[in-house]
């Protein structure tokens, strides 16, 4: 792992009611360059159009793909992930949110909050998700 996590978990084993499988941890120390990136949603990098699908599954792939596309162009990778935000819409999609984005975190143990609110910024979004990452000295 390129930085120190610790108390590492998955929470298939600390939400057993629920089906997840995201591999996170209590704390992660690092050094080296920040980058924060802003809250991530369904939408193209380039053209900030909407995916235009209202699944909260392709939805997640598609702001976890432009989370690893932008630490990627920062010159990191999923790896340096410290620490992820995911705001929801509607808590009912939650276990849909996680199981999705533990595809692209599987054995990095971020540290995560999860946060349900009113709205996003576009009516359509379900989801959003904010990243920093550490990219080691």
């Amino acid at each position: 792992m390129a930085h120190t996590r610790i108390r590492t978990f998955n929470t298939r084993d600390t939400y057993p009611e629920q089906n997840l499988d995201n591999d996170l941890a209590q704390a992660v120390v690092a050094r080296g360059a920040t980058v924060f990136l802003r809250g991530q949603c369904p939408q193209d990098l380039d053209t900030a159009i909407n995916i235009g699908s209202h699944d909260p599954v392709e939805q997640t792939h598609k702001v976890m793909q432009n989370i690893r596309q932008l630490i990627t162009e920062a010159g990191g990778e999923m790896a340096h992930l410290c620490k992820v935000v995911v705001y929801l819409t509607d808590v009912r999609n939650r276990e849909a949110v996680y199981r999705t984005m533990g595809e692209y975190i599987k054995g990095v143990h971020p540290v995560s909050t999860g946060v349900v609110v009113t709205a996003l910024a576009r009516p359509d979004w379900l989801v959003e998700i904010d990243a920093t990452f550490v990219i080691p000295d």
